[in-house]
């Protein structure tokens, strides 16, 4: 008798996350006149450097510590100094963010110390970078990880103690300049002071210059960050993300600022949470118009029900983008056959299960710490109507004729991934309409007569 043996699965191939330290300089690029630093390899900054690009069509710097054999035995801690004395001297920058890499990491660099002491020898009376570190070896964790640790390490760094001010903290997770510019709309709407880290919002999607800038114009404020302690609230996107982890955890820990942790605002249900918080705390009520957007949006959901319901779909991305879109495909009638991401945080089932109890019922499969050999062996089992997710999925949908329907990062081969809206009633409006419009295409594309109108 013949048995068919299966072999245990013993590397990644082609990984659904990208690297620790990308989250990290994206977060560092959101703080004004800040240059995002890699204790590592060229190789390391020349990787990050083309995702960055390929995404938000921005030019962005990234120093490194440029390690060599002799660092990877000796210790990066003389290429550390040296590149941040250069920095330092080149760009003038008044932040350094400092993100390891693996291999510093393996090694064991004791980068806060080594900061201390290039304090120590190059104290000579003129101003020196504030110097943030954050913890990001690629073997561990995945980019909205690194994302995090830099996030957590600027209010760790920065912020200061003091009285309580009439101030909202905001952090809205690894979203796109768009939703970040929606986010400051609404509270500057509301008038309410806040401080939103990190705001890429202009340094990743921001106009064109007349002379170069080694640093771009835009950023949060140092002198913004250190008031986040004293402000009287932080709220906080992200299902998976722990307090341990989190700078509004930070926060709340060291400074007693209440944290209100929530799901991404994706759909009508999740915006209105959003938006009955921001009345809460700001005793203010909401303007008009965004009212208008959720009527709006109603009345799409009903005239575009008839072409969504009981469509199958994969989503896949970061954990909590992956939880924001479930929550909104169940509020439209879509089942996601399956949720999948490479990260690993043990909390994606749980997340969705939170928002959708009945998960189960509805066949909605999760998968965590998944490559896109996973997701395919699952799709030529689900069979789903169409793809969720980044571009690295683009493969997978033309081997399988599967439609993709890109979001999130990286999205390298279509143009305008950083103006994609996705959170509030404005960014939902905006995906219910591709959702939409894709399935009307797909079935104009499979007619054999093909036909004007829907």
């Amino acid at each position: 008798m013949k048995h068919a043996i299966k072999h245990a699965k013993t590397a990644t191939q082609n990984a659904c996350k990208l690297c620790n330290p990308l989250g990290a300089c994206l977060a560092f690029r959101g703080i004004e006149n800040c240059v995002p630093f890699l204790h590592g390899s060229q190789g390391c900054a020349t990787y990050i450097r083309r995702y960055l690009i390929s995404h938000y069509k921005e030019p962005i710097d990234i120093a490194s510590s440029n390690f060599h054999e002799e660092s990877a035995v000796f210790g990066g801690s003389h290429n550390l100094k040296i590149g941040l004395k250069n920095v330092s001297k080149q760009y003038s920058p008044e932040v350094i963010g400092i993100a390891t890499t693996c291999l510093s990491e393996t090694i064991g660099d004791d980068v806060p110390m080594i900061i201390r002491e290039y304090k120590q020898e190059f104290k000579n009376g003129s101003p020196m970078p504030i110097m943030i570190h954050a913890s990001t070896p690629s073997y561990m964790g995945s980019h909205i990880d690194g994302f995090h640790a830099a996030v957590r390490a600027t209010v760790k760094t920065l912020a200061e103690k003091g009285a309580r001010e009439n101030l909202i903290n905001i952090f809205p997770n690894m979203v796109s300049p768009a939703d970040i510019r929606y986010l400051k709309e609404i509270l500057e709407d509301l008038r309410q002071p806040y401080m939103l880290l990190p705001d890429y919002s202009q340094t990743m999607d921001g106009g064109p210059w007349g002379e170069y800038h080694r640093i771009p114009p835009g950023g949060t404020p140092a002198s913004a960050i250190a008031m986040a302690g004293r402000a009287s609230a932080s709220i906080e996107f992200g299902s998976t993300l722990e307090a341990s982890k989190s700078a509004a955890g930070y926060l709340e820990e060291a400074f007693g600022v209440p944290r209100y942790h929530s799901a991404l605002p994706i759909g009508i249900k999740e915006s209105d949470k959003f938006f009955t918080l921001l009345e809460s705390l700001t005793h203010k009520e909401r303007p008009e118009k965004y009212n208008d957007e959720r009527r709006r949006l109603i009345d799409a959901y009903a005239d575009g029900h008839k072409y969504l319901f009981e469509q199958r779909v994969i989503i896949y991305g970061e954990e909590d983008l992956v939880v924001g879109m479930t929550a909104l495909l169940t509020e439209i009638g879509i089942t996601p056959v399956l949720c999948a991401s490479g990260g690993k945080s043990g909390l994606l089932k749980k997340s969705i299960k939170e928002l959708i109890p009945d998960m189960e019922e509805l066949g909605i499969k999760v998968r965590e710490g998944v490559d896109f050999v996973d997701i395919e062996e699952e799709a030529k089992l689900l069979k789903p109507d169409f793809l969720i997710g980044n571009s690295k999925g683009y493969t997978m949908s033309r081997k399988n004729n599967i439609p993709l329907i890109r979001l999130g990062f990286p999205i390298h081969d279509r143009f305008g991934g950083q103006r994609m809206h996705h959170l509030g009633y404005r960014g939902t409006q905006e995906l219910f309409d591709r959702l939409v419009n894709t399935v009307i295409e797909q079935r104009q594309n499979a007619s054999s007569i093909g036909y004007t109108y829907m």
